[in-house]
């Protein structure tokens, strides 16, 4: 099955720019989220689709490959990357020299290739983005091995010029008029090749390894952020320069507090009494604190309440977001025969004139379905 555009997945125009691409992401992102769709198969696959096509247009290189390629050419860069596991986004200074080399003065020795970068998704409770905290992660990754330190060659032999294309990294092929070159098949460019390859590594110079590492999260951090840990991806090729490690943040679902931005809002069931006749309800905050909520007489399910201030931390920053308190009016249930006598009275002192009627919404509704059903009779 065909790829949908990237453009057309987070709904901006080809010449959107690097604001407008950051905005449409951060949407759609917080409305396929799948805590936010358990269970929603379309969209878990949505929310999949979206961070795809972001990885792509947020990064100058890959946007101009897939603007002039398409998704065939971000194929061919994946195929030409640095090798190992994880999600690797490495391999696009690659196809640009394979695509414009030759055009513009191409054809240096390339060296040992630079490690691949890494993706760690990582989820969070709402408190711990709240407060920031200091985790520690485990990484399956590559690192520099130790019996060769990272040379590839046993024993500390040095590495030979390669004998397909005398150490410059490509070779040449005549095709009528033209002359193209090709990265060598022999080195991958390198220009050298390892003669004797050390035993533990196999001439590769690196070794697989899990990593643990210490990752500070930000107060303020949301869903889709991340985090760059420099020179903590994949180790390179034969003591290349290592790749770098990028952690995505996701926040786990509260079961109290849900947020939109850097407000937290709190859905909070209230008694039919405390609403009928006013009173102080107390509710939890993010901060582990508790406020006090005066309830006016007469409120009504959906009434909300602002508590400012007590939101979520901003990014970078001292202030805090604010805190919505909905009201949710809540029908007693399981009456005594004492409690159910006193609203059948309560039911009959509301049925005098409409000075001491009290739910006027109710009574304009029916009102209203009357005039209704009578209009039809007509």
């Amino acid at each position: 099955m065909s790829k949908r555009d990237y453009y057309e997945t987070l709904g901006v125009s080809r010449d959107a720019d690097a604001e407008t691409l950051k905005k449409a992401y951060r949407k759609m992102a917080m409305q396929y989220h799948p805590d936010r769709n358990q269970g929603d198969a379309q969209a878990e696959m949505r929310f999949k689709e979206i961070n795809e096509a972001y990885e792509v247009l947020k990064d100058p290189q890959k946007k101009a490959v897939y603007d002039r390629y398409g998704h065939e050419g971000l194929e061919g860069a994946a195929g030409m990357g640095g090798g190992g596991g994880g999600a690797g986004f490495s391999g696009f200074s690659d196809i640009f020299e394979e695509m414009f080399g030759d055009f513009m003065g191409g054809g240096r020795r390339r060296g040992p290739a630079r490690g691949s970068d890494q993706r760690f998704n990582l989820t969070i409770s709402l408190e711990d983005a709240f407060r920031g905290k200091t985790v520690e992660i485990k990484v399956p990754s590559t690192a520099t091995c130790e019996v060769c330190d990272g040379s590839g060659a046993q024993d500390g032999a040095e590495p030979i010029t390669c004998p397909t294309c005398q150490g410059y990294g490509k070779v040449r092929a005549s095709q009528g008029f033209f002359t193209i070159e090709r990265t060598c098949p022999t080195c991958q460019g390198q220009g050298t090749v390892i003669d004797k390859p050390c035993r533990a590594c196999s001439g590769q110079g690196r070794v697989h390894k899990e990593k643990t590492l210490s990752v500070t999260i930000p107060a303020g951090v949301d869903d889709g952020n991340r985090i760059r840990l420099s020179g903590e991806g994949e180790a390179g090729m034969r003591g290349a320069q290592p790749g770098d490690l990028y952690i995505f943040l996701s926040v786990a679902r509260h079961p109290l507090f849900s947020r939109e931005g850097e407000h937290i809002h709190c859905l909070v069931p209230i008694p039919m009494t405390t609403a009928s006749l006013g009173g102080v309800i107390e509710v939890p905050t993010i901060d582990g604190g508790r406020a006090k909520v005066t309830i006016p007489e007469g409120t009504q399910t959906g009434q909300t309440f602002r508590l400012r201030g007590k939101g979520m931390s901003l990014l970078r920053s001292s202030q805090r977001g604010d805190m919505f308190i909905e009201c949710r009016v809540e029908v007693p249930q399981n009456l005594t025969k004492r409690q159910r006598e006193l609203l059948e009275e309560f039911e009959k002192e509301s049925g005098g004139d409409a000075k001491t009627r009290n739910s006027p919404d109710s009574e304009g509704f029916f009102a209203k379905v009357r005039e209704f059903w009578d209009n039809l009779t007509e």
